[in-house]
């Protein structure tokens, strides 16, 4: 087995095209009819093989085709012609040329466009004349041919061997556009024929012929360009030419139509997948496909020898193929996978979002019913200090507050029981206002309340903001000894503020208060923060209303909906 591995790189393909370049202008210049012009060739066919683009590099020949080459190849050789010469000639240029608009660096790609010079030359200045007989009745010409032919080209392929070798990008190797290669070769197919043509229809020599021709190409490609994409008016080639390579046996709008319905119907990365994939498989050019991500596997289909793989991100596609892949397929395919690599990678993030949701649900309503906790805890803990220290006041106190915490006990434990089915209490403000009273009379705090609504209001909201305020101000006593608290209730307006004549909240503090979760002197300050979160939620709003020594005043006030179009 031969394999081409060895023989392929930036260093190994320029000695190899020079071979390749040297074996046939020997040939050439000997002329068909010497003995030694045909083993040349057939050394001349030999490189080609090797250097050829065709094939990839990891390609291996085995017999059958080893022996199917060197037919061809002898075949050939046989019924080598100048007309042949002529189209093997135009054959390299185009394989050349379709090569030398893939490459990046600047040496590389004048070494290719040299080899484009020197094919063009040896065609239209030496094998053409003398396919047509034009050396007979110009004999300028032909002088100018053997000068070209023995110093002229011999000088441009050392001035191609000394140029310095550059390592040209892995993508660019081995790349031929089978579209450029058909387009160079009309073009030059069109101006070996057409110079034919003129001398034929106008009775002129070939240098006119050829001059003739070359005029009409370049005013025919001025006017293309100049219709492919016009300044204005007319839409131009462009648009048509390029809704024919995005739809070349794909159906593209279709296809897209189907992901976006999968992106919507499906509500998991992985069935997502599966869905896409199996539309993917429906392509007229597929034959099967197996696709590898975080979320698994799977394969539809059955496997070819062509294969191609593609990638986007952490999602692997590999799509095996009917026959071998096109250029303009390959670019459908890459399109194809990167719009469902995006709507895949959408679909993740949507997942995960719903996860952070659901988290950010668990954690809020745990983080909220451990501070209800906390707060009947404490509540708790003063009622058997004050059993433990004053005995004679206890038994009233107990009596009035154990039915109210046996109350609070059960609501919690029926939210941790059934969270999501739990709703929220609904109570009127004068009972919610006595209850309160009720639960923290033993403080030695202010009472205030103004208006007589009976307006019902979320208690548990009110439970844990209340609750989270006296809290914080009694603690803050503890600090400053001297200071009043005073708790206020206004029925009309449903506000309920806490207020300290303490000292303010320092201005950094203050500005993360209710925002973010803060340090405190008492704790990690989450209290405030879930009160604030969860009063947000429901509609209400918590706020430090006034921040300055000797008041310092939280409010919990309704949020006001304005009508639509209101000012």
């Amino acid at each position: 087995m031969l394999t081409l591995d060895s023989l392929h790189g930036p260093r190994a393909s320029r000695w190899l095209s020079l071979a390749l370049l040297l074996t046939l202008h020997g040939a050439l210049w000997l002329g068909l009819e010497h003995p030694l012009a045909r083993p040349l060739l057939f050394m001349h066919l030999g490189f080609f093989l090797v250097w050829q683009p065709l094939w990839r590099s990891e390609a291996n020949l085995g017999g059958a085709r080893t022996l199917a080459i060197l037919a061809g190849s002898l075949l050939a050789l046989a019924w080598m012609n100048g007309w042949l010469l002529a189209f093997w000639v135009g054959g390299l240029f185009a394989l050349v040329g379709a090569r030398a608009f893939t490459y990046y660096s600047r040496w590389v790609r004048i070494y290719h466009l040299l080899v484009m010079s020197y094919l063009l030359a040896v065609l239209l200045l030496y094998i053409a004349p003398h396919l047509f007989g034009t050396p007979h009745a110009l004999p300028e010409l032909d002088e100018v041919s053997h000068n070209l032919m023995d110093y002229g080209l011999p000088l441009l392929l050392i001035l191609m061997a000394l140029l310095p070798t550059e390592r040209e990008q892995a993508q660019a190797v081995q790349v031929v556009d089978f579209f450029y290669v058909v387009l160079l070769f009309m073009l030059v197919v069109v101006l070996v024929l057409g110079s034919l043509a003129l001398m034929t229809l106008k009775q002129v020599d070939y240098l006119t012929a050829l001059l003739g021709t070359l005029t009409f190409m370049a005013a025919a490609l001025f006017i293309l360009g100049a219709l492919w994409r016009p300044q204005s008016g007319f839409g131009g080639f462009q648009a048509g030419f390029s809704r024919y390579v995005l739809s070349i046996g794909t159906p593209l709008e279709n296809w897209l139509q189907q992901l976006a319905g999968d992106a919507q119907q499906q509500h998991t990365p992985r069935e997502f997948l599966q869905s896409a994939s199996a539309h993917l498989a429906e392509m007229p050019w597929v034959a099967g496909l197996v696709w590898v991500a975080e979320e698994g596997h799977g394969s539809l289909g059955v496997s070819t020898p062509h294969r191609v793989e593609l990638a986007d991100q952490d999602l692997a596609i590999t799509l095996f193929m009917r026959s071998t892949v096109a250029p303009g397929v390959m670019l459908h395919m890459r399109l194809l996978v990167s719009v469902l690599g995006y709507f895949y990678q959408a679909k993740r993030r949507e997942q995960r979002l719903a996860e952070i949701s659901r988290q950010q649900a668990i954690y809020e309503t745990g983080a909220r019913l451990t501070h209800d906790l906390k707060n009947m805890l404490q509540s708790l803990f003063a009622l058997t200090s004050i059993a433990q220290h004053e005995a004679a006041k206890a038994q009233p106190i107990l009596r009035q507050q154990l039915p109210v915490l046996t109350q609070r006990i059960e609501t919690l434990l029926a939210k941790l029981k059934t969270p999501q089915d739990a709703t929220e209490e609904m109570m009127p403000l004068p009972d919610w206002w006595h209850r309160l009273q009720e639960r923290n009379h033993h403080r030695g705090l202010e009472w205030q309340m103004q208006g007589e609504s009976a307006a019902s209001i979320p208690a548990e909201l009110f439970d844990c903001v209340a609750d989270n305020l006296i809290e914080n101000a009694d603690n803050k006593r503890l600090r400053e000894p001297d200071i009043r608290i005073t708790v206020r209730l206004d029925a009309d307006t449903q506000t309920f503020s806490v207020t300290d004549t303490g000292s303010a909240i320092p201005l950094q503090r203050a500005q993360s208060l209710l925002h973010a979760i803060v340090l405190s002197e008492d704790g990690l300050g989450v209290g405030l923060y879930q009160s604030a979160r969860w009063a947000q939620q429901q509609g209400w709003r918590l706020q430090l209303a006034q921040n300055q020594p000797g008041e310092v005043r939280f409010e919990l006030t309704r949020i006001i909906q304005w009508p639509v179009g209101a000012r």
